[in-house]
Formats: C-alpha cells, structure tokens, sequence
C-alpha cells in the first residue's frame, strides 16, 4: 500500500530541514551498502520489473505520474528489465551503484557488454553494463574481469584497488599487504564486504587482522566485484576516514558452477634480492590453491556457494641495520651480531573459508546468511634492525558470520543485518632468554640491530568479539521540486575488546657502539614487572551507536543533490571510567628531587606546570571522561551538462570519523599492570647518577643472569616504572574532505579528472611528559628521561595531535572489457601534495615536548607521483593476455638530523623530510623511486561446446626487468650534522630490502565448469 501524500510530505520535509541545516560537507550516494538500484522512466503507471533468469530474483515497482521509478535492493547481477511490451533490456548492474535506464517502446538494440554478466552470474547473454556517473562520490568499480586478468602478486583481493587514483597497494619487505588512501595510514580504511564492516578496534592495519601480514582478509574467488570510494562516501559509512572499499560476496545460481587451482613459486624462480646479490640466495617458496561451488538448493528461490583457499609462503627477507645508522657502524658490532645480517626467511600458512546461503521466499524478500573464517601462522619482525633471533610468531584469527534480510515494498526498501565476529591476533616470541640489542651512540642512541629474543612487549594477546545489528530504510518515490530518495538507519554494536600488551619474560639490555666499538657492558636494561593484584590483561565491552539520515535529490534531469548527516557515539567504559591510582597522583605532589638544589618546595606537578602540562588532564576519576557525539554532515552534487550522463561535473564536501584504537587506550591499565620498566647501569662512558630517588644502579654481571636479578631492583617500588596517562578529553580522529571533478563517457572510453583536498585531525600520539626542574624539555641537547614522576618512571602521556594536510589531482581513462571488442585498458595518475606533523605510522612521538610542536613536513606516506595502467587482450587460440605497469617517484624519508649538534632550543635534532634520488624509467633522470611492469598469459582449454567448462593454465612474470625497489634508507648529514654539507643527505641503501619483489615467475593450473 503506497503511503499517503500528507505523511510523504512531513518526512520529506522533515528530511529536508534536517540535513540542510547540519550539512556543511559530504555527499552520499544511491546505493545502499554493496547493493544497486535501478531508476529511471518509464510510461506512466507502467510496471517496471528487474528480473534475474539465473537465480529467480524479481522485483517490481510502479512508475509514477511523471513516469518515474526506482527499484531498490538488487544484487549485483545482470537483468531482464521491461516496463510492457517492446521495452525489455538486458543490462548488468554494478556493485554499490545506482544506474539509470530509461524504457521506452520499442527499445533500442542494447549494445553487447557480458564482461561483469559472465564475472558475476555465469551468464552469457549480451547485457549493456549500466555505469553510475551522476554521483558525487570520487570512485572507481574493480569488476571480476580485472580481478581475474591483471596480473598479481597475491591473492589479496584489495591489491586490484591500486588501479585507483588516490590508493596504493603495498607489499613490504616483510611480504606484509596493506591498503592506503590518499597521505593518511592504513589504519583509516574501512572494508565493507555485503555491507559488513570489517573494521580493526584493537590494532592498526584497518581490517581486521591484517595488521603485519601477508594474508589475505577474504577468499578472492568469493569476491563478484568491489567498488572503491576515495572521498564523499555515502552517510552509511561509518568508522573511516581515507577510503572506504564495498565488496559484493558470489552468490548460487540455477546452475551448478566451480573452480578450482594451484599456483606454486620458488627461488628457482626468482632473481635474488639486493641482500643476496654477494651471497646464497634465501630458501623461499609460495603456494596457493583452493576451490569453489556454487548451485541450487531449490530452483528459482534458494542457492549455495563455498569456498576454500590456502596459502603457504616462505618469504625472503634481509636482515640490515636500522635506517639511521651509518654504514661503518656494522664492522664495530661484536660478532655474534654481524652473523645475524643478511638473508633470511619468513615462513606463513593462512586458511580462507566462506559460505553463503541465499533464499528468495518470496517476490519481495531475500535472505542471506554466510560465514568466513581465517586462519594464520606466521613469522615476523625481521629486517631493518631486527634479526631472526628476535623474531615472532603469530597466531591471526578471524571469524565472522552475518545474517541479511531484504524486503522490497511498493514505496520503501529496508534491509536488516546481524553479525558477529571474533577475531585476535596473539604474536609470541621465537626465543626466550635475554635480548641483546645495539645502538648507534652518536645519533641519540639510534637502534643497529637486535638479537637473542624479542622483548616481552613481543608476548600480546589482543583481539574483539560481539555483535551487531544495523537496520536500513529508504523510501523511494517522494517529490517535491523534483524527485527525492530518502534514507535512514541506525547501527548498534557492542563489541568485547581485550588486550594483554606483555608477559613476565625476556629482559633486554643495551649496548653502546660508537666510532671505538662496541661498550663490553650495557648501559641499560628493560624488563616486565607485574604488579600483585592487577590483571596485565584489560577488557571492556565497547558499546558503538550510529544513525544517519540522507536525502538524494534529483532537482531535475540535470542536477542531484546529496544532502546527509550522521552521528556516531562510542563508549569504552575502560577509557572513559578508569581511576588512576592514588600512589601515582601522590607521586606528582611529591616533592621534585631533582629540583630542590634550585627550587626548595617545588613539587613534581609544578615542575610540569612550568613547562606548559597540567597533571590533572591526565587524572582519571571514574566520572570525568565522557563519550563524545560525532556529527558528521554531508553535501555534494553533481551536474549533467546535457543530460545525456555524457558529461558531469561533480564534487562534495563533508566529514568522516574514524576510531582510535583500543591498543593505545589499554595502555593505561596494562603498563600498570605489568610495567616494563627501565634501569640504567652506571658504567664508564655512560655514566648516570646512583642513588634512592634515580633509577641508576652500579653494573653487576649477575644482572644477566636472570629476570628475577633485575626485578629485585625494583622489589617493593615503582622505580623506573612507565606511566602512561590518556587525556581525559580524547577525541576519535576525522578528515574533512573536499572535491571538485568531471567524469566524461568518450566513445567506449570513461574518463575522470577531480582535485580533491583532504585534512585529517586528531591522530593519537603519545608523548613524553617529563620535564627538567625550570620546566624545559631540552637541556643541553638533552631530554628530561631521567626526571619521571617521584617514585615511578617517565610519564608517556597520550593527546590528539597528529595532522595531514593532503592535495591530490586524481586523472582516470578506463575503456571497461566487452567481447565485442575483446580488450581493456586503465590509466590512473596521481599527483599527491601532502603534508604532516608526524610519521602516520608512528604513535610515540618523544623527539618535541608536544606532538604540536612537530613542524609540518612533506608526507612519507605517498609519492608526490604515481602513474599505475594496466590491460588485457583476449589473443587467438584460447589466450588471454594481460600487463601492469607502476610507476612511483621516491617516497620521502621523515626522521631528524642533528648528530651532536645543540641547536638554539637546547635540542640536538631537527625534523625534517628529505626524497633520495631515484633510478631512471626509458627517458629522464632519476626520478623513480618504484618502477615495475607485470606480465600475465593465460590459455583456455574448453571441454565441450562453449567455454563454461575448461581447463586452464596462468603464467605470471612479475617485475619483468627486475628493478630494485629499495625502501631501506641511509643518512648521511656531513660534517657537523648538517644537511647542507652532504650532496645527498638521505639514499637508499643498495643492499637492503625491497618493495613488491624481485624478478618472479608463477605457474597457475585451474579447472573451471
């Protein structure tokens, strides 16, 4: 039953006043989550409907006075759409994405485009592929041809995403994926898969689990496509502030349909790495293979599909000294030290699992349920600075299962979802006993290597658990000025979120090296001391609120507006109802020793106040911390010059919050807990002063002995105990973004040019609070480490501060695959201005009194230039053939120089960024710092008439011309630490690590029916 005109009215206007008044930035979109809408004209009072032959799906509406209508809630899918006699179209519609398809009689010969038809259904009948330009939104659709044809290193479905401008796909030396958007970490992306977010609390990385790992979040060959958002995502969005990735998962058809494969590599086929160009090469392997199946369970109305994939790697890595060390510090190592450089390897085992059942109980209702699982073993933190010996291993968990109920109604669309997960991620150390690790002396103690076992700060277990359940209504045809779909919903989640940071194991001592060697004793110690009666592991129940209300407006056949608002609110009850410990606030009103000489009285906390902190921002009272309301508004247009869909021009502006993660809030409670506390050794050239109110001892050898040594300095105190303090008003982080561009379709051909600008806001960073007695933070070149709070350690105090200022020119050309034409194409450049307060990937920020007193600096987190292009081509004889081609200037080092130098505020470094020079590409100089081109051909051997039965084999060369790509830096300021003394103050280290890999082939065999 159609609602009536007078309660149309009151919601529409409601809407209205409502986003008009709060919007004052970004748009959103038609589509809701993963799904697509259809809309358009048709005859007046005609009946429209979408109807799948391959799984039974249909759905109708009816065309209102003006002949317009829309049809929500359609899998990505291919159609038969008709609106009476001589109207039928069959036209495939993409992933998140509204279409407009006009049906008139007779229609016209749709022209032959079955690339995302055959990709996602099977199906074989010609479809036109309907592509969504009249939206705001700066994004791009990965549709399963290019899923299955560019060639790839992985069988990481997000790694297709570096085909769009603004995004890069990372693969380290550590063979570790990530996903970034624009200059901010990986840590603000969001991965919506059938409109789930897979969203990380606890640990960086952004989805779950891929926190330092080469896995892979989901099975790729449950993936149908995906479409990539930059900015401007849709009101629906939630906890991301770069780029937001929706995936749709394949669904079961009528008819049964499979795959599977096996892909194998080795050292025998690869070219050694830089580390191994003087030596063995490493043993290194990679195996991938898997299956998948689909079909019917009740014809036209239920269907299955599951999945399977495995992979196992042996990846090479090469051990190296740290970044900031020159290269002459190596020969000074003792020798058990020097062994460890060179080549290693870093074994990796990951389980995939997926399974979905879809039931169309009726002509208005769909049912989904599915559940994924991961399973990963690895080994890591090896390479720059860090040896075999101090490595990890990790055990990274996920599961996952989501409940879907979709119900179309005459005038509204509402979607229902369930899920929960539980996922955690618990690294142990590969070695127990003592640490032994290495600093550079003349750069502020910079770390050279680590060997023996890693610090118990290696032993966590951090994880989230719980569910959630999230509803979506839109209503379809309200007018008024023009035609308006409305949309609401509301999230509601409450996860379990547990973190243990550390275990009672493994000391570590330091060692001095300088120009004379290395010091025979160390300089000082670290090590976990639990506290009797408090738990080292904290655990609350994080309970997360989101509603949103948005209105897409087509003012007329030209011009949409997006209008849109949301509001999240997350409450952390051990964050915001924490009681820090009375014995630490005593220890602020204590008096300061080190200030009595020169300041009689004087407290500690009035030590902090002189420099600028007041303690009791930092004083958890139970009561005084409070969940803070994050209003995001949302606005963005775009106008069709001639309503034609040939020529947009669109942009937006508007807000997005992301989360900060609980691995830095547990820190509180944790360090309490089991404090990894620190004690200096009193020892020829590093001295320290002994006594009761210091955390400097005399050296005894027995010290190396055993942990039990070393916590019996401490037994019955909290001397040289860390203390670590959240500010009481902690915000979430958040970006406001803007955008401005013009898509055009030319011929086959779809192009985009947009400028967009991107200021993020409120990243966390911890910093140190200790002050000397006048409250200065730099004395003499020196920091205050020694002057913590009375009867502890230093205070580690955590703020919002860490900001990016980011200006990107996004160019796009993509002729999408046909058959008729048998070929594809992409170019994506990108131009990156970006600027930062701090490295995005570092959180402890200890070289400035205050993360505000970090200068902005050229970002490190994207090349200023990055051209990706890539094809396929559909050969004789059963051949596919396809290439990649990256290219990237330098990414720009971001560290401190100084080396011994006391500049005008008493500080010995300076933060800055500086690009090392690059290697040539064909023409020019050497400006690249990324150069690779990847090579895929695959031939077809049907069984049968046709070609939905065969078998095939995939041959990949990647880094074709085996260029180095090296990321392991070298420093070298001249003479008196100044940059201006040395041609090239910072290159990149000729025997180091690598990004992506070297010279590699891969062998694919598969079966496809």
């Amino acid at each position: 039953m159609k609602a009536s005109m007078q309660l149309k009215k009151k919601i529409l206007a409601s809407v209205i006043t409502a986003t008009v008044a709060t919007a004052a930035m970004t748009p959103s979109a038609f589509a809701q989550s993963a799904i697509a809408t259809l809309r358009g004209k048709a005859a007046p009072g005609a009946t429209v409907t979408a109807f799948n032959p391959q799984t039974g799906l249909s759905r109708k509406a009816t065309a209102g006075a003006d002949g317009t209508y829309v049809i929500n809630g359609l899998p990505p899918a291919t159609y038969q759409v008709d609106a009476g006699p001589g109207t039928q179209q069959n036209v495939t519609l993409t992933v998140a994405s509204t279409a407009t398809l006009n049906l008139a009689a007779p229609a016209a010969a749709a022209p032959a485009d079955a690339a995302n038809a055959a990709a996602l259904e099977g199906v074989t009948v010609n479809a036109t592929t309907l592509t969504e330009v009249r939206t705001p939104e700066v994004a791009k659709t990965i549709s399963l041809h290019q899923i299955q044809t560019i060639p790839q290193v992985s069988r990481n479905f997000l790694e297709f995403a570096d085909t769009v401008p603004g995004m890069v796909f990372s693969v380290d030396a550590q063979g570790h994926t990530s996903l970034r958007g624009g200059a901010q970490n990986n840590s603000s992306v969001n991965v919506f898969i059938d409109g789930v977010g897979q969203k990380s609390y606890v640990k960086e990385g952004g989805v779950s689990g891929q926190v330092n790992s080469q896995g892979n979040p989901f099975p790729q060959l449950a993936i149908g496509e995906y479409k990539v958002i930059t900015s401007n995502y849709k009101a629906e969005y939630d906890q991301v502030s770069s780029a937001a990735i929706t995936a749709e998962t394949k669904s079961g058809t009528n008819e049964f349909h499979g795959e599977t494969f096996y892909t194998y590599t080795s050292d025998k086929y690869r070219s050694r790495t830089a580390g191994e160009e003087d030596g063995d090469k490493a043993r290194s392997f990679e195996k991938e293979y898997g299956f998948a199946l689909g079909g019917p369970i009740i014809k036209d109305q239920m269907h299955f599909f599951v999945t399977f994939e495995q992979k196992k790697f042996d990846t090479p890595i090469t051990v190296t000294p740290g970044s900031d060390v020159p290269a002459n510090a190596i020969g000074l190592l003792p020798a058990a030290a020097q062994a460890e450089l060179g080549p290693a390897n870093l074994p990796f085992d990951e389980k995939l699992y997926f399974g979905k059942i879809d039931w169309e109980f009726s002509d208005r209702d769909r049912i989904e349920i599915s559940t994924q699982v991961r399973r990963e073993t690895q080994a890591d933190n090896i390479g720059a600075g860090q040896s075999q010996s101090q490595s990890i291993v990790t055990e990274n968990h996920d599961t996952r299962a989501t409940f879907r109920w979709q119900h179309s109604g005459e005038w509204y669309f509402n979607e229902f979802k369930a899920s929960y997960e539980n996922s955690s991620n618990d690294p142990l150390p590969l070695n127990y006993g003592n640490g032994y690790n290495y600093t550079w002396r003349p750069n502020n103690d910079a770390p050279i290597i680590g060997i023996g076992s890693a610090g118990p700060l290696a032993t966590q277990i951090k994880g989230q658990e719980g569910p959630m359940i999230s509803d979506d209504f839109t209503f379809n045809d309200l007018s008024w000025h023009g035609d308006h779909i409305v949309k609401m919903g509301y999230k509601y989640k409450e996860i379990t979120l547990h973190a243990q940071d550390a275990q009672n194991v493994n000391p570590q001592f330091t060692y001095n090296v300088d120009e004379n060697g290395t010091n025979p004793l160390p300089y000082k110690a670290q090590f976990s001391n639990p506290v009797a009666g408090l738990n080292a592991v904290a655990e609350t129940k994080s309970k997360q609120y989101g509603a949103y209300i948005q209105d897409d407006w087509s003012v007329n056949d030209h011009l949409t507006l997006n209008l849109g608002v949301r509001w999240d609110k997350e409450k952390t009850p051990s964050y915001l109802d924490y009681v820090t410990p009375q014995s630490v606030i005593d220890g602020f009103n204590s008096l300061d020793q080190n200030a009595q000489a020169e300041f009689p009285g004087q407290t500690y906390a009035q030590t902090l106040a002189k420099g600028g902190i007041n303690y009791r921002d930092y004083i958890g009272t139970g009561n005084n911390r409070h969940a803070q309301n994050q209003w995001a508004p949302r606005l963005g247009f775009s106008y069709d010059l001639f309503a034609d869909e040939a020529h947009v021009i669109h942009g937006g502006a508007g807000r997005s919050y992301d989360r900060n993660l609980y691995d830095y809030l547990q820190l509180e409670q944790t360090k309490s807990a089991l404090p990894y506390q620190e004690i200096l050794f009193n020892i020829p050239g590093r001295g320290c002063t002994v006594g009761p109110n210091t955390n400097c001892v005399n050296w005894d050898p027995s010290y190396l002995n055993g942990l039990e040594n070393l916590q019996a300095l401490v037994a019955g105190s909290n001397k040289g105990q860390e203390v670590d303090m959240l500010n009481n008003d902690l915000k979430a982080p958040y970006s406001d973004q803007f955008s401005i561009g013009m898509s055009n379709k030319l011929g086959d051909w779809n192009t985009d040019a947009t400028i967009t600008r991107v200021l993020s806001y409120d990243g966390f960073a911890f910093t140190l609070g200790n002050r000397f007695p006048n409250g200065a933070f730099f004395q003499d070149g020196n920091q205050p480490w020694g002057n913590g709070i009375p009867g502890f350690g230093s205070m580690i105090i955590g703020n919002n501060g860490i900001r990016t200022r980011t200006t990107q020119v996004l160019l796009s050309a993509d002729k999408p695959y046909t058959r008729e034409s048998g070929w594809s194409a992409n170019f994506a450049y990108t131009y990156t201005r970006a600027k930062q307060n701090r490295d995005i990937k570092e959180h402890y920020s200890f070289d400035e009194p205050t993360i505000f007193d970090y200068p902005f600096i050229t970002s490190n987190a994207a090349s200023k230039h990055r051209f990706v292009a890539t094809g396929s081509l559909d050969g004789p004889w059963g051949f596919t053939f396809s290439a990649k081609l990256t290219l990237a200037t330098p990414l720009p080092w971001n560290g401190n120089y100084g080396y011994g130098a006391v500049f005008a505020d008493g500080s010995q470094n300076i933060p800055r960024a500086y690009t090392p020079p690059g290697e040539k590409f064909l023409v020019g100089g050497k400006i690249w710092g990324y150069r690779d081109i990847d090579l895929q051909a695959t031939k077809d051997f049907p069984i049968g008439e046709g070609d939905m039965t065969k078998f095939y084999i995939r041959f990949d060369i990647l880094n074709v011309f085996n260029w180095k790509n090296l990321v392991d830096y070298t420093t070298n300021f001249g003479s008196g630490g100044n940059p201006s003394n040395a041609s090239n103050p910072v290159t990149f280290n000729k025997t180091g690590n690598i990004q992506f890999v070297p010279r590699t082939a891969r062998f694919t065999a598969g079966f496809k029916f």
